[in-house]
């Protein structure tokens, strides 16, 4: 049996700690390999799947890919006090992220304040705003 075939079983039996194991020993953020770069992005969701969120928080200091699934991650889990933390910090997406998820659930208001207050100069959290209206 392949790497692959041995980590996509693991992951059907959530067997997290072997399928990130192996995922990861074939990734590569930004490869020029297709397949490497695709197993990179394989390990990041398979980090937020298995809740392993500060390892994902870890990476997104340097990786846009952890970034980006780590606030996902927050999303799904309803977690819109961290996501409001890291786009006070400065992530940008995670402000994004936020600002859909106000307008989606019907709080256009906090979502203007979150705006004003996190990001007034931010010409794209104004146009998600802006598609919601």
């Amino acid at each position: 049996m392949e790497w692959f075939e041995q980590a996509r079983a693991a992951e059907q039996r959530r067997a997290w700690d072997t399928a990130i194991a192996l995922v990861n020993a074939h990734a590569e953020c930004y490869s020029t390999d297709p397949s490497r770069h695709d197993n990179h992005l394989w390990h990041m969701d398979l980090l937020a799947r298995a809740g392993r969120l500060p390892e994902l928080a870890e990476r997104a200091l340097t990786d846009v890919h952890a970034r980006r699934r780590l606030n996902r991650s927050l999303r799904e889990r309803g977690m819109e006090a961290a996501l409001r933390n890291r786009a006070k910090d400065g992530d940008r997406d995670a402000l994004y992220v936020l600002v859909r998820l106000l307008c989606e659930t019907s709080r256009t208001q906090e979502a203007h304040r979150v705006v004003q207050d996190l990001g007034p100069d931010d010409r794209y959290a104004h146009q998600i705003m802006t598609g919601f209206r």
